[in-house]
């Protein structure tokens, strides 16, 4: 009689459906044999096999771009992007409660300051955000999640946002392929937008050095003259005006929107099993919503 339960349940198990759905299997003509999968949450997932190294890269591709950047916030899809390689409520923090403390203060400030239109009551804000800032990172850990990524024997971390897409990627070995889940998971999830202020500075340094670069400078003057009313016409970087009253309150607005599972998809190319890989994806990755 076990033998039989135990047959029943394995017979069960396997009829069960699984959370994802093959929408296109290798093509004959296809010198990749690229193989598409749609998770349950509508995530997209191509893969290709490529034993030539014991290595994969990997993308994780979002469709929102300068394009989809509110009217008075411009920049925002690109900054985004910086914070996400801030860590979440797990990675880039030693105490996530203390600090989450500061940080939602931090996220009031800022909307005082993007609201107001007096220079000294923004100055004095501003003031209180720089405290703020000061107590949040006492608990933070910065590049926790590029450290992760280098200890991992990563190539390339990086990422880039355009006009319709923002894709981050990355090269690792082979054998951390289940750890690259894990981390994109918990960064995707649960991403936490620490040290705001310092990124900033970054990102308007960025935008300062492209106001001196003159391929850009024409780019800029040519996509004006073309895209008179489309958004194409503001630039990835956004405005300065904007830059400089940033919004967290938007950027949150704008992840939520954006960074959905049916708005997004993953592309893996490298000395994978393509069986495992999908296996491994749907378990750390059917929960994204």
């Amino acid at each position: 009689m076990p033998l039989l339960y135990a047959l029943f349940f394995l017979a069960l198990a396997q009829a069960l459906p699984a959370e994802y759905n093959l929408l296109h299997g290798p093509d004959p003509k296809d010198p990749m044999a690229a193989h598409i999968y749609q998770l349950d949450n509508g995530l997209t997932v191509y893969l290709t096999q490529n034993t030539q190294e014991p290595r994969f890269y990997a993308e994780i591709a979002v469709r929102a771009g300068s394009k989809h950047d509110p009217q008075d916030a411009t920049g925002i899809a690109h900054y985004l992007e910086h914070m996400l390689f801030k860590g979440s409520q797990k990675i880039g923090t030693l105490d996530y409660e203390k600090e989450q403390v500061h940080l939602d203060r931090i996220e009031a400030l800022y909307e005082q300051h993007f609201a107001e239109t007096d220079p000294e009551k923004r100055a004095a804000i501003y003031a209180q955000i720089n405290a703020e800032n000061q107590l949040a990172a006492a608990y933070a850990i910065p590049n926790e999640l590029d450290r992760l990524y280098t200890a991992m024997g990563e190539r390339g971390l990086n990422a880039h946002t355009w006009v319709e897409e923002t894709v981050y990627k990355v090269e690792l070995p082979a054998n951390r392929l289940a750890q690259w889940a894990k981390v994109e998971a918990e960064r995707f999830h649960e991403p936490v937008f620490r040290l705001f202020q310092t990124e900033l500075e970054t990102v308007y340094e960025e935008k300062n050095r492209s106001l001196d670069n003159k391929s850009r400078v024409i780019h800029k003057a040519v996509q004006e003259q073309f895209y008179k009313i489309h958004p194409y016409r503001i630039t990835t970087l956004g405005t300065v005006e904007h830059l400089k009253n940033p919004s967290l309150e938007r950027m949150y607005e704008f992840y939520h929107t954006y960074y959905v599972p049916n708005n997004m998809a993953i592309f893996i190319s490298g000395d994978i099993d393509i069986d495992e890989t999908i296996q491994l994806i749907d378990r750390e990755l059917s929960h994204w919503e």
